[in-house]
């Protein structure tokens, strides 16, 4: 049986129109790494639709991004100290096109009073999984041993002669 490997990543950004593009950029080369070429798209839409959101309504720019995958499901989350941006208000329209292109989403406060944004892609059946190898136990059995190499012929010279050959024999 194999198991997926599971990945995390983490990275904090100052977000400005110009860092969106790069942390797309980055976020995509992790996930090219852990061989998910087809979550590149929704992911990096969705990072940049809260990059931009957060560019234009935060005045706290400080940003935190998580990526993790348990080998069904890719999670990302964007969590900020920002206390005057709303989610409900300010980023009402970002919410609704995350909503409608992850297969989950959400957005819950921290015990420290930030706010996280997370939404998860699930893999499609058919596609790659990163998968590794479980190692085998050892056994306590014994080994048998090798039977002896000796030629067919000296073995049945040194046979005798078997019930069924003489049952043969009476019968002729």
């Amino acid at each position: 049986m194999k198991t997926a490997v599971p990945c995390y990543y983490h990275l904090d950004v100052e977000v400005s129109p110009e860092r969106v593009g790069q942390v797309s950029r980055i976020l995509a080369a992790h996930l090219r790494y852990w061989d998910l070429d087809n979550l590149v798209d929704p992911v990096c839409r969705g990072a940049e639709l809260l990059l931009r959101a957060i560019d234009e309504h935060a005045t706290d720019k400080h940003t935190s991004i998580e990526m993790w995958w348990n080998g069904q499901h890719l999670i990302t989350a964007f969590g900020d100290d920002d206390p005057d941006l709303r989610p409900d208000q300010d980023l009402r329209s970002c919410l609704a096109d995350i909503a409608a292109m992850s297969d989950g989403w959400g957005c819950c406060a921290s015990d420290t009073g930030s706010k996280i944004i997370w939404f998860s892609q699930r893999a499609r059946a058919g596609q790659r999984i990163p998968l590794v190898p479980i190692a085998p136990e050892p056994t306590l059995r014994e080994g048998r041993t090798v039977p002896r190499e000796e030629p067919v012929a000296a073995l049945a010279a040194a046979a005798p002669a078997s019930a069924a050959d003489d049952a043969l024999e009476g019968s002729r």
